[in-house]
């Protein structure tokens, strides 16, 4: 094996000849005289449409879960996590705009590795991007699933408990309450010693669930339904895709501008002081569940061969997703500490339970949050059920995956198959899944995404001759700048927080030392950029995008290093097993 093949790249002027007159893998027919398609994919995408496709991902799980428990750990001063977040995907944003511009095809991120950072590379965001997609989708529709519950249980109606939650959660709220019940206390007091309420739905589940061979039959049926109407819908087509999706992405819209404007008349100022009584570590702690919110735009490049001018929709779709989003989750967090204590906003549903008793007291506003949380949770699995197969078809046409991921259904114009495989890869989970840290896997999966994106956008010519109707990314020199930021950086750090550095270079034992693997990682890898910098005129933009992203990925702590560690092992062994073989790129060379 040459170990340049793992890095070759496939030129940008071959991957659009190939998505246009092969869009399925070679599957379909084509016309000799005008070189197109028959059965290519239908350009439906507009710049709102694709803007909806963005806010129907960032507006969902973000601000109406995990919000609470990032403001519940920073205090008012969230809205900084917020800002720094939207700054971090705004570099890597004009990165994605530029590839987005340059190369309008399905593939996302694992396009764009392809053709400037090689195959191996590419081959391994790909991979890393199943994790993003599927395995985030799982845990939304998990989400939904408790949502949808809380809401029939507004109305009266209760589900049977063992079909609305997985076995392992199950069986963990059994042993908790049993526990407490071997002590004497009654079935009907053990709330009351601090056994949670879902402990005891699961103790419920695990004693009235059906037994087949002698093992309970506990799975989340709603979860598992909501994956397949939204497979459903998604393998009907696009067209029928955007006008389910802008139709809740509008009433999703209303209600949030609804809490803002509703919320902001119950705003008391005392609970804006302190503003920010953890510090920086405090703020920082939400990383993971908001950024898990903020990746609409990877999901919108995944629509390119939908879109009637990507070259021209796809960036300004982007920056304004990014922008809309941005400026409500702030508006929203200011809303929601300035109702209620924010040490009291840990909760799973926080913008219902600042209108409920204990903040504004407006119970048809909750009601109505409610109504909208299920609405919200189904466009982020309707955008992100989009995406995954397009990614699958991509990799297939290159022959890194087999040929039936990239056909063509001949009615509908959606790879069907991958969009099937896409419904059983996250309904099946769903039924038994307890994905508690998913967020967190998912997150360092979008960072990991969005860096090598802006090392692909360092990898071009920043002085190349400019295509008219192109986006680029402004060019910054970042020689000077660039390490200039790191050296006030790390005076910043020195002065401020002397003895955290001092603390962070002693000698420990391995069990310390291995949580700050990451963060020497990305120590060493500012200082080489700084050198590279300096040494070759880089941009600025995508460095920073480097800098900010890789910085969030050190938050996320060891053990979800050692699960993407794994989850990537995992892949590269099928690419040089099969991917490595099979390459059409290969062949061709």
């Amino acid at each position: 094996m040459d170990l340049k093949s793992l890095f070759r790249t496939k030129p940008i002027s071959d991957i659009l000849t190939e998505a246009s007159l092969h869009p399925d893998g070679g599957h379909s027919s084509h016309n000799p005289d005008s070189g197109e398609s028959i059965h290519g994919m239908k350009r439906t995408l507009g710049v709102f449409d694709l803007t909806a496709l963005g806010i129907a991902a960032i507006i969902g799980a973000g601000i109406f879960s995990t919000i609470g428990t990032a403001a519940a750990a920073g205090g008012p001063a969230v809205i900084f996590l917020f800002v720094f977040t939207a700054i971090a995907c705004g570099f890597s944003a004009f990165c994605y705009a530029e590839f987005a511009s340059s190369i309008p095809v399905s593939g996302s991120a694992y396009t764009y590795a392809y053709a400037s950072l090689g195959e191996l590379l590419a081959w391994i965001i790909g991979w890393d991007l199943l994790m993003e997609y599927a395995i985030g989708n799982i845990a939304v529709a998990i989400s939904w699933g408790d949502y949808f519950n809380a809401l029939l249980a507004g109305y009266g109606i209760h589900l049977p408990s063992f079909i609305t939650m997985d076995l392992l959660t199950a069986s963990r709220g059994f042993d908790q309450v049993k526990a407490v019940l071997d002590t004497g206390v009654p079935l009907a007091d053990v709330v009351s010693k601090g056994v949670p309420s879902t402990s005891l739905d699961a103790y419920n589940a695990w004693l009235t669930a059906p037994h087949i061979f002698g093992h309970p039959m506990i799975c989340n049926i709603p979860a598992m339904l909501i994956t397949v109407l939204v497979t459903w819908v998604v393998y009907i087509g696009i067209q029928e895709s955007k006008r389910v999706n802008n139709i809740m992405v509008m009433i999703k819209l209303a209600v949030i501008m609804l809490v803002i404007g509703a919320g902001a008349f119950y705003v008391r100022p005392e609970h804006y002081s302190p503003f920010n009584p953890n510090g920086i570590s405090g703020v920082l702690k939400g990383v993971s569940g908001i950024f898990f919110a903020y990746i609409g735009f990877d999901a919108i490049s995944t629509t390119a061969e939908e879109c009637k001018n990507p070259q021209r929709d796809l960036p300004r779709a982007m920056m304004y997703s990014l922008i809309i989003c941005t400026v409500l989750y702030i508006a929203t967090a200011l809303v929601l500490v300035g109702i209620v204590k924010y040490d009291k906003l840990a909760v799973g549903d926080p913008l219902a339970y600042v209108f409920g008793p204990d903040g504004a007291n407006l119970h048809w506003v909750s009601g109505i949050i409610a109504i909208s949380a299920v609405i919200a949770l189904f466009t982020v699995l309707l955008v992100y059920q989009l995406g995954q197969p397009r990614i699958w078809m991509a990799m297939s046409r290159d022959g890194l995956l087999p040929k039936i991921f990239s056909k063509l259904h001949p009615k509908y114009k959606t790879p069907s198959f991958s969009t099937i495989l896409t419904g059983f890869v996250v309904a099946i989970p769903c039924l038994f899944m307890n994905l508690t840290e998913v967020t967190d896997l998912c997150s360092i999966g979008t960072l990991f995404a969005f860096i090598l994106v802006c090392a692909g956008v360092l990898h071009f010519d920043p002085h190349r001759p400019k295509v008219p109707g192109r986006f680029y990314t402004p060019y910054i020199n970042g020689k000077y700048i660039f390490p200039l930021i790191v050296a006030i950086s790390a005076f910043l750090c020195v002065k401020y927080n002397g003895s955290g550095v001092t603390e962070f270079f002693k000698a420990s034992d391995w069990d310390t030392a291995k949580g700050k693997i990451p963060l020497l990682g990305f120590l060493i890898l500012m200082v080489y950029l700084a050198f590279l910098a300096f040494r070759k005129n880089l941009s600025l933009i995508p460095l920073m995008g480097l800098a900010s992203c890789g910085y969030l990925m050190t938050e996320l702590g060891w053990t979800n290093w050692a699960r993407f560690t794994i989850w990537l092992v995992v892949g590269l062994s099928i690419y040089f097993l099969y991917s490595y073989k099979n390459s059409k790129l290969g062949k061709t060379a």
